[in-house]
């Protein structure tokens, strides 16, 4: 056998080897990314969803059609509560959502379109799908409900960000599966044939006692001749699961701060809930309300209306206690600076029609500090 052949048989047995699966592939479908944006969707989506949208006319809520509409059954198929969670999670993960009315004035959600962008009329939508249904028509911006959240996808901001997250996620639960992993070196010698074969009938006797090792906590393996198995000392330092959940738990918080959630209030802490809770309500909800406020006022009232003033107002859900407030709410009724019925307002509660309560009262003996300074009253002479 000359130096050739010498090379081309030992390849053989190179390849001979590498053909077999003694290695078991590590998954990496991690779902941490769409874990953490649904965590914080659906926290905003609940939210808002609790709110109470409704026409203000005269200081008077109107309860009509609209006032149904939005606050009851949007369409035939969706509850309210599930209308806005889903318009809050497609402005949120989709960047923008549209709203458009049938021609039997219920309010469906559109599942995509294309929006065609003027710069001094109108944008029109066209393409616009809803489920399986495609509207021919063309829709103008004047005659839907269109929100924009930011110029730039969240899910796209995302991406970029789970990159380091996810990969650094990945390592961490490789090291943790390997912490009682079985590692071994199959010793095979050349003697044995390199057809298909037997290539085959060494790969099942390989997966039979990887099974056995791993089904099984006692497992006994006949040995063969030419074919030696030998069990390596694991030495590998695995990470504990507090290191999975620290990863976890920070990509979650990059998440909440990207739409304004207070991290304390995300993980569930109990410490001091009043401030973290005005601060999401604050800096979180608020905004998104103002933005669906804005664009009904936009669509559903008229110019004329609005500044006659009628107007749309939401009323999100209080996290105010009035018994918690009620020696302030007495102080400020008491000193004349609001009346009853504006106290009523900035608790949550509805205007009545009771006279008194738009009345203003002064219990207190409020004076300038000039009278202060006088004596008592003179003594008749």
């Amino acid at each position: 056998m000359g130096f050739l052949d010498l090379i081309k048989s030992r390849n053989k047995e190179l390849e001979f080897m590498f053909d077999f699966d003694l290695i078991e592939e590590t998954s990496k479908k991690i779902h941490m990314k769409q874990l953490a944006i649904q965590t914080c969707i659906n926290m905003i989506g609940r939210t808002i969803s609790q709110s109470e949208f409704y026409v203000k006319k005269y200081k008077k809520i109107v309860k009509d059609d609209m006032y149904y509409c939005l606050n009851v059954r949007p369409n035939p198929n969706m509850s309210a509560s599930q209308f806005w969670q889903t318009v809050v999670h497609k402005l949120i993960y989709d960047n923008e959502c549209l709203v458009i009315q049938s021609d039997t004035e219920d309010l469906l959600i559109a599942d995509s379109f294309t929006r065609v962008e003027y710069a001094l009329v109108n944008d029109s939508f066209k393409d616009v799908t809803i489920k399986d249904f495609t509207f021919s028509r063309t829709f103008q911006m004047s005659d839907v409900i269109y929100l924009e959240y930011s110029n730039k996808k969240l899910s796209t901001m995302l991406d970029g960000l789970y990159a380091d997250y996810g990969e650094l996620f990945g390592r961490i639960i490789e090291f943790q599966k390997r912490k009682n992993q079985i590692r071994g070196l199959v010793n095979v010698e050349s003697t044995y044939e390199k057809d298909e074969k037997t290539q085959r009938r060494l790969q099942g006797y390989i997966d039979k006692i990887y099974k056995a090792f791993t089904d099984k906590s006692v497992a006994f393996v006949p040995q063969q001749k030419g074919f030696k198995l030998e069990e390596l000392k694991n030495n590998t330092q695995a990470q504990s699961v507090d290191e999975v959940n620290k990863v976890a738990d920070g990509f979650l918080n990059q998440v909440a701060k990207a739409l304004g959630i207070p991290i304390s209030l995300l993980h569930g802490d109990m410490a001091d809930v009043e401030k973290p809770t005005r601060n999401y309500m604050t800096f979180c909800i608020d905004p998104f309300l103002k933005k669906i406020k804005d664009e009904l006022n936009a669509k559903l009232i008229d110019k004329k209306d609005y500044l006659a003033g009628k107007k749309m107002e939401t009323k999100r859900v209080s996290n105010i206690n009035m018994f918690d407030v009620a020696t302030a709410v007495d102080k400020l009724r008491a000193s004349g600076t609001f009346n009853g019925n504006e106290l009523r307002e900035a608790l949550g509660e509805e205007r009545v029609d009771d006279p008194i309560m738009d009345r203003y009262f002064i219990t207190k003996n409020y004076q300038e500090s000039s009278e202060a300074l006088k004596g008592g009253e003179e003594d008749e002479a």
